[in-house]
């Protein structure tokens, strides 16, 4: 399993408006890519600092949405935005809710 995080700072009193935007416009297109999951959102205290956590079953299928579908949700989400969100990438070692234990290899 692989996982994509995404680090969003939104503008003031915006959390309502981008997770109805999200929940309405962008769910509906990650549970249409081949490889999702899950999606995880995380809110930090007063609302400002959002992490998106995206579970994929390949490194493939978070590449192929990264190049041909991010774009778009960055955009139907743009003015939620301040700033340039920031995306990084890992190997999932572990998830109990998805029944996945990948060895570590040290």
């Amino acid at each position: 399993m692989f996982a994509r995080n995404v680090s969003i700072h939104l503008k003031a009193n915006m959390l309502s408006d981008y997770a109805r935007a999200f929940e309405k416009d962008v769910l509906p297109l990650l549970r249409k890519q081949h490889g999702f999951k899950d999606e995880i959102t995380l809110a930090g205290p007063g609302g400002i600092d959002v992490t998106v956590i995206s579970l994929w079953e390949e490194r493939r299928d978070a590449d192929t949405y990264n190049t041909n579908t991010y774009p778009a949700v960055l955009k139907t989400l743009a003015r939620f935005i301040e700033g340039t969100p920031q995306v990084h990438t890992f190997d999932v070692l572990n998830s109990t809710s998805h029944k996945n234990a990948v060895p570590v290899l040290v």
